[in-house]
């Protein structure tokens, strides 16, 4: 098979499964923490690093529901199957980056991986994370080349596909909808809180041989428990979050 078709055989393949990725990582994050627990390069009792590389994480989940607030009317999003999109979204975020949910994804894992201490596990994730988004990316963009043509190759020619370049910023045609953000993105706020607090509290056990959690990450993951609770049940026993067309 010539080396473009292979590329975009296997990209679609890695983007039907890549909802499994994530526990891949994590698997190999518990083992990390679990035959490493001195490798750290910042405290992770200290409450500076604890905000920044929690920032970092919410940088991504910004970008995730930035982008998913613009969402238009059958892409792919979450949809497993096939590649899908009735339009070409070139404004907003996508005016600054042509995978902004992929950027967002990355992004969220930075922050925990930053604050689990490993900078080399870090360094290799990122690398792995490239090489397979990297396929995802190029199956998306073939079909998009061949939906769109001239279209797609004019905006690609000009906006980067990963690292976003702020100074292109057009706003979106788009009516932004915080329901649809709130409705989506909920599980990835209660992931991020319990995640960040599992590591925090494993490396006191590790260090003390007691599981406790320091006063900040017992704030944020109260608090973040719940809204993510909170926006579950009116998910779920309301129709507050219904959008048309969405």
């Amino acid at each position: 098979m010539p080396l473009r078709e292979e590329f975009e055989a296997t990209g679609n393949w890695l983007f039907k499964w890549r909802g499994q990725l994530p526990i891949l990582l994590y698997i190999a994050l518990f083992v990390l923490l679990y035959l490493q627990p001195n490798e750290q390069f910042a405290p992770f009792t200290n409450t500076y690093w604890s905000i920044f590389c929690l920032l970092v994480n919410l940088t991504g989940l910004g970008f995730r529901a930035y982008t998913i607030g613009h969402t238009p009317k059958n892409t792919s999003g979450r949809n497993t199957e096939a590649q899908l999109a009735d339009s070409l979204n070139t404004k907003g975020i996508y005016s600054i980056v042509r995978h902004p949910l992929y950027v967002g994804n990355y992004l969220m894992w930075l922050g925990l991986l930053l604050y689990a201490g490993n900078i080399s596990f870090a360094l290799i994730v990122s690398l792995l994370y490239w090489l397979y988004y990297e396929r995802i990316m190029f199956a998306e963009e073939a079909f998009l080349r061949k939906k769109f043509g001239q279209q797609y190759i004019s905006w690609a020619s000009q906006v980067p596909s990963f690292i976003p370049t702020f100074s292109r910023w057009q706003t979106s045609d788009l009516v932004f909808s915080w329901k649809n953000i709130f409705k989506r993105e909920y599980t990835g706020l209660l992931v991020t809180v319990v995640s960040f607090a599992f590591i925090n509290g494993y490396k006191h056990y590790q260090q003390a041989g007691v599981w406790q959690l320091d006063t900040f990450w017992l704030v944020v993951l109260i608090v973040g428990i719940i809204v993510a609770l909170s926006l579950r049940t009116i998910k779920k026993r309301s129709n507050y979050f219904d959008v048309q067309g969405r």
